[in-house]
């Protein structure tokens, strides 16, 4: 699998292709580095998006979940850069319930380039699973210029 690694403001990242399709994001850095086309510019456009100068990913994605997470994963990528959504308000328009919405945003293999971050709970931020948890959480809603509450 090609791998690819890349410095960012909240950690060290490694994005990963399988079949010229983006499958994983990971925090941490890969042992092997490759530099295909697809990982050069998956890691132009995430430096660009840190950077404040990229606000919609383009990018070929394979997250391989379920009809249900892929339903919810799909939905994140609705929501445009510096805006949320609530749990509950993404398992309306899906007919399902919060719990399940944040089960799928929990099991996001592609977080940041599948916005999980942008869905949070009715009374607060809710949870992340990416390292760092919370407060990477915050960190990605900051860059977006969403106001959080204090």
């Amino acid at each position: 699998m090609p791998q690819l690694s890349l410095h960012t403001p909240i950690s060290d990242l490694t994005v990963t292709e399988i079949g010229g399709e983006l499958v994983a994001l990971d925090w941490g850095w890969a042992m092997e580095q490759t530099r295909t086309p697809l990982l050069v510019e998956a890691k132009r456009q995430l430096d660009a998006y840190f950077d404040g100068d990229l606000t919609e990913f383009d990018l070929p994605l394979a997250p391989g979940g379920s009809g249900f997470q892929d339903r919810v994963w799909s939905k994140m990528c609705e929501i445009p850069y510096g805006r949320t959504m609530t749990y509950g308000d993404v398992a309306k328009q899906l007919n399902s319930s919060a719990r399940a919405v944040g089960t799928a945003c929990g099991r996001n293999p592609l977080p940041i380039l599948i916005p999980c971050h942008r869905i949070t709970a009715a009374n607060g931020l809710g949870g992340y699973s990416g390292d760092g948890g919370l407060w990477t959480k915050e960190a990605l809603l900051v860059l977006e210029g969403v106001l959080l509450p204090q």
